[in-house]
């Protein structure tokens, strides 16, 4: 997971961080125990990350 996204995140490595971000949270997903308290906050947090990076870089099909 990417630690910090500030406002000055690079754009072009958007590609690659938003298929990593994905992949972690389609793990999460997949775990048996997904509705546990500390499951659901990492989910939360990827799920922003990955809206950040969608907003911050203007890329629509990943803001879905």
């Amino acid at each position: 997971m990417l630690d910090q996204l500030e406002s000055n995140y690079d754009c072009a490595n958007a590609s690659s961080d938003l298929h990593q971000l994905k992949q972690q949270l389609d793990a999460l997903y997949a775990a048996e125990d997904s509705s546990s308290t500390e499951q659901q906050e990492a989910i939360n947090r990827l799920e922003n990350q990955i809206r950040f990076i969608a907003n911050k870089c203007d890329i629509p099909s990943a803001k879905g």
